[in-house]
């Protein structure tokens, strides 16, 4: 069975770079050009590639489907996405187009396109690394998405005018499409937390949206997309995201496969390939350069930048349909780039706070839209992270009338916050220079609840360094996790099923008690 070839190479060579501290998915596009080479070598079959294609079709549909579902309408509606995502693309056609066309002697049409192609940065492979930091909901994770989504949208209507197709009449019907929110909300109510539920996301994504928007002659990835950003504001939206996970993470794999799949490269393809990677490093720079010019922070602009440097998957699409001959060659270039690309952002944070004080020279005096507060005032608890279990620390305290603030990286979410009455500020716990710049003479205890193990680590590392000596308290789900952050200079961290199995026997002997009162 070609599935069982698939599994076994995928895991093999997955695992292998997950136990050298790499992401899997470099292993799933090294397992892909295993296969190949397998096949000519050993006669191992590789055929069903149309299946993998479809499977692979169906991941990057729930993956945008779910980065959907984390989007508000209001956050890409910004200067430095627009702006960023349009003046990028026309920069790297202008310089890439010309270049190539000298350079490799290639006609100005061919050349155009390939510039076009290139110009794109990865959807697929942004979100995973976002998501995999829980970083999506951050503000320079916000605005590498929002660059994205603008940047998906532009592929879509270069591939509209290559292809000569256009969307049918009915396609109008898609503006309609925001008056059945409260029917999918109400589905979305009803459909219980278990399978009912997967299967509605899957059916919003796959059938609704994905196909729903092809028979119209529209991006079944747009569908996707549009769907997931319609439910965002639903309180149940995240749970639909998780609920999702384990599906969309395993088609993915196919996803990442299917482009190692493409064949096995000539020498032409991999020198093609290995100059495009050479270059790679300027389209991040340019990123970094033009959100500047958006007045964003040095760390903002350089972490969006990073996760945005790298070629597209929209780029084999595009080159699918008007320059076939070049497949094979963008599929190694954007596999070169993802090589590049995903381990480099797993070492972003610290990578920035080597080079932090260079790169804040470039900033732009005048208002940040994401600056951070530099005093806490007269707080004596601080509490980083406002989910659920932020949310509910918060709340207990207030009862106390102890002077209290909070800190979040979702600007949306801390808008919400506010707009409750809690006194919550925007602040990303893991920027090093929010804590050596913070002040807060009056600050004795520190929760630590964010969602992401780093940020836990980073927080109380530099609390530490910056002479704090009061309590810092965490919560953790896994022991190892714990370990770490109490290493870093926690007083203690507690783990989180363990503490809720400890509160439940407690309401043991609280309910015995009321009752027994009660009778007397």
């Amino acid at each position: 069975m070609i599935e069982a070839v698939w599994i076994i190479f995928a895991f093999g060579l997955g695992m292998g770079v997950k136990l050298m501290g790499l992401p899997p998915l470099i292993g799933y596009l090294a397992a892909g050009f295993a296969i190949v080479a397998a096949g000519d070598m050993a006669g191992i079959p590789v055929e069903g590639t149309e299946a993998l294609s479809h499977i692979a079709h169906l991941g990057v549909l729930l993956l945008l489907f779910t980065v959907g579902l984390k989007l508000k309408i209001r956050n890409l509606v910004r200067p430095e996405v627009i702006g960023g995502g349009v003046l990028h693309f026309g920069i790297s056609i202008a310089l890439f187009t010309p270049a190539l066309h000298l350079i490799m002697g290639l006609e100005w049409y061919t050349a155009l396109m390939l510039g076009i192609a290139l110009s794109f940065s990865s959807t697929v492979l942004a979100a995973k690394v976002l998501e995999s930091k829980r970083e999506l909901r951050a503000f320079h994770g916000r605005v590498a998405i929002g660059i994205l989504i603008v940047q998906d949208l532009l592929a879509l209507l270069v591939m509209a005018l290559a292809s000569g197709k256009t969307p049918s009449a009915w396609a109008l019907l898609v503006f309609a499409i925001p008056l059945l929110r409260p029917v999918f909300y109400k589905l979305l109510d009803i459909s219980g937390h278990e399978e009912l539920l997967v299967l509605l996301g899957l059916l919003l994504a796959l059938v609704v949206g994905g196909k729903g928007f092809e028979l119209v002659g529209l991006s079944s990835e747009l569908g996707a997309l549009a769907f997931g950003a319609l439910l965002a504001n639903h309180r149940r939206a995240g749970e639909l995201s998780q609920s999702l996970w384990s599906i969309k993470e395993v088609f993915l794999v196919g996803f990442f496969l299917q482009i190692g799949m493409g064949g096995l490269p000539d020498t032409d393809a991999l020198v093609f390939a290995l100059v495009m990677g050479v270059v790679l490093p300027l389209k991040g720079i340019l990123f970094f350069f033009l959100l500047l010019l958006f007045k964003l922070r040095a760390r903002s602009a350089f972490l969006s930048g990073l996760s945005l440097t790298n070629y597209s998957e929209f780029g084999l699409i595009v080159a699918s349909i008007v320059l076939p001959e070049w497949l094979i060659p963008l599929a190694i270039a954007v596999s070169v780039s993802f090589l590049v690309s995903a381990p480099l952002y797993r070492v972003a944070h610290p990578l920035y706070d080597r080079f932090s004080v260079w790169l804040s020279r470039f900033e732009r005096h005048g208002f940040h839209p994401d600056e951070q507060p530099l005093s806490l005032g007269d707080a004596e608890i601080l509490i980083i992270g406002m989910g659920r279990t932020g949310t509910a620390a918060y709340d207990h305290l207030k009862q106390r009338q102890t002077p209290m603030v909070a800190l979040d990286s979702d600007p949306a979410k801390v808008d919400t916050h506010v707009k409750c009455g809690r006194h919550v500020v925007f602040a990303d716990a893991e920027d090093v220079q929010l804590w050596q710049n913070l002040k807060a003479p009056e600050l004795k205890y520190v929760i630590l609840a964010a969602n992401d193990v780093e940020a836990k680590v980073t927080a109380a590392r530099q609390l530490r360094q910056v002479g704090f000596e009061g309590i810092i308290v965490a919560h953790s789900m896994f022991a190892d996790h714990a370990d770490a952050i109490t290493a870093a200079g926690a007083d203690h961290t507690y783990q989180t099923m363990a503490e809720t199995g400890v509160g439940l026997a407690e309401h043991i002997f609280s309910e015995s008690r009321r009752k027994e009162e009660a009778l007397i």
